[in-house]
């Protein structure tokens, strides 16, 4: 039988109701909660005359003079027994004042389970991908899901389709509202201020080595390092020597370009919507991380140069989408950056989303260069490149950044058709 009901109640609040003996409820709830039995002796250091008065009423005999207070609770049990109150004694009858009661270290067992299972399809989403393990530990132990999504039968729906947005990334250069439409099926679940948006950044930050930061233009970079815009104009490529041809108004105007030996910026939506003509498979195709190199192979090859493309930075979903295109056509693609910590995270972005080969952009490479330039002092954190393990370890040692400003007459030899 239900044991609340068989509890007097109208007699028990009369009994044990009283404001003067809430310390004494309150204690024994407490006891209940540890998962300790509610027997032996409590006791209140300073009690007023009516909490004194309200204990000799509860067990029909005086206190003893003195300041403090003693109660037996064991003598409560019986008295609540033997009445009839609550026949099945004290236990019953805090529950039936107070509530139901949980032992919390069950209730804390219960809620550790049901996070483990509320995580469970991100931590299977972010397994196979070791660029994520320390964005996920953290974000388990760091308190966020529970800020932003509540206790874990509210967050579990949400961190399911987090799974699913992480699974995803990184995306080939759409909207991201089609790609959260797609993935979230909500168009507007990544907007900003939203609390799937702000832990899906979180992801596409761990998986392309952004670095932190705040405010809008810093988060349309962010996401659009992982390939997802908010809109198809809000990123570009620079580029120099893409021959073009008449099938497209993008070939139209590259060809020009080229015939002219000047630059050229593309956006997203001219790659997306009207791409330029492939290139013959082999075809060597330079990449490089700063505009300077561009401007330096259009000073001095101008119409001679050879296809070169320039991610000014981390890659912008523009420039992965022409360098996938370039690839998946039989391009072979061959990459130079800054010689530092800064430059290897941005190589090793780009290798996780293209294939590529270096261009003097090895361990023998930087040292040759760093005998022939002063540089500056390497500072950041060390970071292995995922195409020469012996990189890092030499640049640690050496300590010196070597910039590809300092190496532009090596890659514009290369360029000319020179290689030393």
């Amino acid at each position: 039988m239900d044991t609340a009901s068989a509890v007097d109640r109208p007699r028990l609040d009369r009994l044990l109701g009283h404001p003067d003996l809430r310390w004494l409820v309150d204690r024994v709830r407490l006891r209940l909660e540890r998962g300790e039995e509610p027997t032996g002796v409590i006791a209140l250091s300073t009690a007023t005359p009516d909490q004194r008065a309200a204990a000799q009423r509860l067990l029909g005999r005086p206190q003893k003079p003195g300041r403090s207070l003693r109660v037996s609770l064991d003598a409560v049990d019986e008295v609540l027994r033997r009445s009839g109150i609550s026949p099945n004694g004290l236990a019953a009858a805090i529950e039936a004042l107070t509530g139901p009661i949980q032992v919390r270290a069950d209730a804390e067992e219960a809620e550790a389970r049901a996070w483990e299972e509320a995580f469970t399809p991100l931590a299977k989403a972010c397994a196979p991908r070791p660029e994520l393990t320390s964005w996920y530990q953290e974000l388990r132990s760091s308190g966020l899901v529970r800020r932003l999504l509540g206790d874990a039968a509210s967050a579990a729906p949400q961190l399911a389709v987090l799974a699913g947005v992480v699974s995803s990334l990184p995306a080939d250069g759409i909207g991201l509202g089609t790609f959260a439409a797609r993935t979230c099926g909500d168009a507007h679940a990544l907007d900003d201020g939203r609390p799937l948006s702000t832990l899906a950044l979180g992801a596409a930050r761990a998986l392309t080595g952004t670095p932190a930061g705040s405010g809008a233009e810093w988060r349309r970079e962010a996401w659009a390092a992982v390939g997802l815009l908010k809109d198809d104009l809000s990123t570009t490529v620079l580029t120099i020597g893409l021959p073009g041809d008449t099938s497209t108004a993008t070939g139209r105007a590259l060809a020009a370009l080229h015939e002219t030996g000047q630059p050229s910026v593309l956006t997203l939506r001219q790659l997306a919507n009207d791409p330029p003509h492939p290139l013959p498979a082999g075809t060597p195709v330079h990449i490089c991380e700063n505009p300077a190199v561009v401007a330096a192979a259009a000073d001095h090859l101008g119409s001679n140069c050879p296809p070169l493309v320039c991610t000014q930075g981390q890659p912008s979903a523009a420039a992965v989408t022409l360098l996938r295109l370039l690839a998946d056509n039989g391009a072979d693609l061959r990459y130079h950056g800054d010689f530092d910590w800064g430059g290897i995270r941005i190589a090793n972005t780009l290798l996780r989303r293209v294939p590529w080969y270096p261009w003097r952009f090895s361990a023998a490479d930087y040292q040759a260069a760093a005998t022939t330039n002063h540089g500056t002092p390497l500072t950041g954190t060390p970071t292995p490149a995922d195409w020469d393990p012996t990189l890092a370890p030499s640049l640690h040692k050496t300590g010196l950044r070597i910039e590809e400003e300092s190496v532009l007459d090596r890659l514009l030899d290369d360029l000319s058709g020179i290689r030393i």
